[in-house]
């Protein structure tokens, strides 16, 4: 028997979910109860933990996901999430959330130009880019200390200029097998 693809399960799920109704525990609406945004990683163990760990419910926060959970760059689209959630959404409170044993750090970024090449990215394509002054190898890294990348995100979005000063920023690291939280920045403390 041939197995069905993602899509197809994904699909024939969705079907029985919206025929029975499912969805209506989950309605709410698109401003966030607590007034928080998160940016975490994307990290398939806290889809449910970080959640859950922190005791939010679906409508409580504006959750931004990415490799490290860490803003990079002050007009990056996590950073423009952040500005959004901000203006747009009351958020007053935003969390930089990131968690050991985190795929992101340390990361081999020559292993990384190297798959892209096996995969049939041309060795050009990778110069063009470079040429253009944007170096691969630096995009893809990561980080090599958690703690330090949430300081620094926690940096970025706390001396951002589109960022008003009533707005706390904290930095936090959750461990991905217990949930338990550890404060690395209390922004209410740092203010």
């Amino acid at each position: 028997m041939e197995r069905k693809n993602n899509l197809e399960e994904i699909l024939e799920f969705n079907r029985e979910f919206v025929e029975k109704k499912e969805y209506e525990k989950y309605n709410t609406t698109k401003y966030p109860d607590k007034k928080i945004a998160i940016v975490s990683c994307m990290d398939t163990r806290l889809t449910e933990l970080l959640p859950k760990a922190m005791n939010l419910k679906n409508g409580d926060a504006k959750i931004i996901k990415n490799a490290g959970g860490a803003v990079v760059h002050p007009f990056g689209s996590a950073m423009r999430s952040l500005i959004i959630c901000i203006y747009e959404f009351d958020i007053n409170e935003i969390f930089i959330i990131g968690h050991y044993d985190c795929g992101v750090s340390n990361i081999d970024t020559g292993k990384i130009v190297d798959k892209m090449v096996r995969r049939g990215i041309p060795s050009n394509t990778l110069d063009i880019i470079s040429k253009s002054g944007i170096e691969v190898n630096d995009w893809v890294h990561g980080f090599d200390c958690v703690r330090d990348s949430v300081i620094e995100s926690v940096e970025i979005v706390k001396t951002h200029p589109l960022v008003p000063a009533d707005v706390i920023v904290h930095g936090l690291i959750i461990d991905p097998e217990t949930g338990k939280i550890d404060v690395v920045v209390d922004g209410f403390k740092t203010k």
